[in-house]
């Protein structure tokens, strides 16, 4: 009788063995919790297609900040919806609009415990949902664009943001705020591209999120989803222009496109686990159909395999929670 030469479940016979030869790990600092505030609401307000995540009031977001802080999260990327809306999105580079209130709000309560990110797009801000401005054809504009980016990028970082997350694809963005926040003398102030974004089918619950005005959709600025090489290479000019961390979103649809990147370029890599993501696994579960924190807990550790660094996920404080029960 011939018995096997390899035996690779030696590893696999204990938790302790397990735990002990596990290659990928993951711990709470690597998650940033993604947060939503809303003006002119006087309670937190529960996002149907998102059970358990809020659009929050400035009181509620700072309750929220300090839990999060508390639980060792990495970040907190701070998503404002105004109240009023109009086509160039003037509300994003007002001192006085909500995500800028938001920023110092949360900047004053948890910025020397964890990182304050705020999204540096236009499409919350727009009466027409888009993530720039348009031009006299319908289009998106991108070099006009780029110019109230730079306006917002500046207003951020004078409101406490430690980091802003590019989200708009915007060709140059990288290299057009770049200069105007070391010109303001936000030389220190950390820059996200969202380098690899997909125009996909997983964003649905976020538009219900930040109230989304969007009408068509954003298939001309971002990525087509079979694109894969295409992806890496947004994330090289990122880089190139001085993106300090580059970004691929969604995550789990694209770990392919992770693991492409993370190869290519020298630079932190995070991976942004989408509303879409987050909704189908709470589905599945209250439906009895899966184990919900087995579920998470995988999602998050494949990201983490595929190569991110980080991980924006609507799970960060209660998958915190769960790592730091388990040390």
């Amino acid at each position: 009788m011939s018995f096997p030469t390899h035996r690779p479940r030696r590893l696999r016979q204990s938790p302790a063995v397990r735990r002990l030869v596990r290659e990928t790990h993951l711990v709470p600092s690597q998650l940033v919790l993604p947060l939503f505030v809303r003006e002119g609401i006087d309670a937190p307000v529960e996002i149907s297609s998102m059970p358990g995540v809020h659009q929050h009031t400035l009181d509620s977001l700072r309750r929220a900040v300090a839990e999060a802080a508390e639980a060792g999260v990495g970040g907190v990327m701070l998503f404002g919806v105004p109240a009023v809306r109009d086509a160039v999105g003037s509300g994003a580079d007002d001192p006085d609009g909500i995500l800028n209130v938001a920023t110092a709000a949360v900047a004053a309560e948890v910025g020397d415990a964890l990182v304050v990110q705020t999204d540096l797009c236009l499409d919350e801000f727009t009466d027409h949902g888009h993530c720039g401005v348009l031009a006299p054809d319908g289009s998106v504009d991108n070099d006009g664009t780029l110019e109230r980016y730079a306006a917002m990028a500046v207003a951020q970082a004078q409101a406490g943001s430690a980091l802003l997350g590019l989200s708009g694809m915007m060709d140059g963005q990288v290299a057009v705020i770049r200069g105007e926040l070391d010109a303001a003398g936000f030389t220190d102030t950390l820059i996200l591209a969202y380098a690899a974004k997909y125009a996909g089918a997983f964003y649905g619950p976020f538009r219900e999120a930040v109230d989304s005005q969007l009408k068509g959709d954003r298939r001309t600025y971002q990525l087509d989803p079979g694109n894969g090489r295409e992806g890496v290479k947004e994330a090289v000019i990122d880089a190139e222009e001085g993106a300090d961390i580059v970004m691929v979103k969604p995550a789990g649809p694209y770990l392919d496109v992770l693991a492409e990147v993370r190869a290519a370029v020298d630079i932190p890599v995070w991976a942004y686990q989408v509303s879409g993501e987050y909704s189908m696994i709470e589905a599945a579960a209250a439906n009895g159909w899966i184990d919900r924190r087995a579920a998470i807990q995988e999602s998050l550790l494949g990201i983490r395999r595929a190569g991110a660094d980080a991980i924006l996920t609507y799970w960060a404080v209660e998958a915190a929670r769960w790592l730091r029960a388990e040390l």
